[in-house]
């Protein structure tokens, strides 16, 4: 067991304290912080469950995103913080969680937030960096060519036709069916060749021809980020921009040399475009040269975007920063912003001044999501 009691800080990551927890739950610390602490969102994970048995007479937990899936995502992170604060597991999910996250119940959600607001202090960006440049958003509309959308629409009622002929039950007991086909409505959005290699779906994408507009216009005087939850998206973008002559850098989880990759797009002048995975860049960049910021694909939750379009609109940045959304007209990913809209209110309701939610879906929802 290492001598802790000769230093003031012991530093570890998520991946270690799991692997540690052996005798790291032997110490008794006099703090205990978890940075980042929405890594423990899932309360049945390893992580979750190792930084539980961590004894510290004191426990803080600091996050950005305290709610990005559902109201569980709390319970999991203040059952560290603040242990017995929201009761068992089961209490929880008959007082709270069943009616938050499927009705929306004011009163149960006013009882939650007033529950938790004595534990919980929120600082929001405007409040701790007023000295930042104005952040716009907006949403630049695609619209498919003919071959994209046959592919598109053709997969859709392939989709719509399993989930009205599953029943309720079905559903939930194989809810990856429909989401392995919404993902893949979500992939004909960006270009039906993340589907395969097959000529049969064609290599119309009407993302990628409005994102080449966008950054032929731009990259001469910008430096812009490119976030995409699909790897293979950001590969065909990577081959155009080198058609372009536009320079670039890619991060995704396989990369292994993140600082050289993060150095090269802060210092060199040619590099324009920063490729970047939802999954791998989300979190844990500051990358204050880039002003412009591309979202491909909607996620669900609009928290996660939200951390994405933050890597450029930090402490430091003193451009305006313009954020983009691409969205396909008249497809899943409109339904999305319907969905990260709710998101957006339930997590404010929760959290005053602070896979996973798709499981929750009813059958009628599903239905919604791939309605023409």
């Amino acid at each position: 067991i290492p001598k802790f009691k000769d230093y003031d800080l012991v530093i570890t990551t998520y991946h270690t304290l799991v692997n540690d927890i052996t005798y790291l739950r032997k110490y008794q610390f006099h703090y205990a912080f978890l940075d980042e602490s929405h890594n423990i969102k899932n309360l049945a994970s390893q992580r979750n469950k190792a930084a539980r048995m961590l004894k510290a007479k004191n426990r803080v937990i600091l996050t950005g995103t305290p709610l990005e899936n559902h109201s569980f995502d709390l319970y999991a992170q203040l059952s560290f913080a603040c242990p017995g604060l929201l009761g068992t597991r089961t209490y929880f999910r008959n007082t709270y969680a069943m009616a938050i996250d499927k009705f929306q119940h004011k009163h149960s959600m006013l009882d939650l937030q007033q529950r938790i607001s004595p534990f919980i202090l929120r600082r929001t960006k405007k409040e701790v960096a007023t000295e930042l440049p104005e952040k716009t958003e907006m949403v630049l509309y695609c619209d498919m060519e003919a071959e994209q959308r046959k592919i598109y629409d053709a997969r859709e009622k392939e989709l719509r036709d399993l989930i009205e002929s599953t029943n309720n039950e079905q559903l939930l007991k194989t809810p990856m069916y429909a989401l392995r086909g919404i993902t893949q409505l979500r992939q004909i959005c960006n270009s039906p060749l993340l589907l395969g290699e097959e000529k049969e779906y064609g290599d119309s994408s009407a993302k990628i021809d409005a994102l080449m507009e966008q950054l032929r216009n731009i990259t001469g005087d910008h430096k812009v980020l490119v976030f995409s939850q699909f790897v293979s998206m950001l590969n065909l973008i990577q081959k155009e921009l080198t058609k372009e002559h536009i320079g670039y850098t890619m991060l995704t989880g396989s990369t292994t040399n993140r600082e050289e990759v993060v150095s090269q797009f802060q210092n060199d002048v040619h590099t324009r475009v920063f490729l970047i995975s939802l999954k791998a860049g989300g979190t844990g960049l500051n990358l204050t040269e880039a002003d412009y910021v591309f979202l491909v694909d909607p996620w669900w939750n609009p928290a996660v975007e939200n951390q994405a379009i933050d890597r450029s609109y930090r402490i430091g940045q003193d451009k305006k920063v313009i954020a983009i959304r691409l969205i396909c007209r008249n497809t899943v990913e409109e339904k999305i912003q319907q969905l990260q809209q709710n998101k957006a209110k339930l997590a404010g309701d929760l959290v005053k001044e602070g896979n996973s939610f798709l499981m929750s879906l009813t059958k009628s929802d599903l239905i919604q999501l791939v309605s023409p």
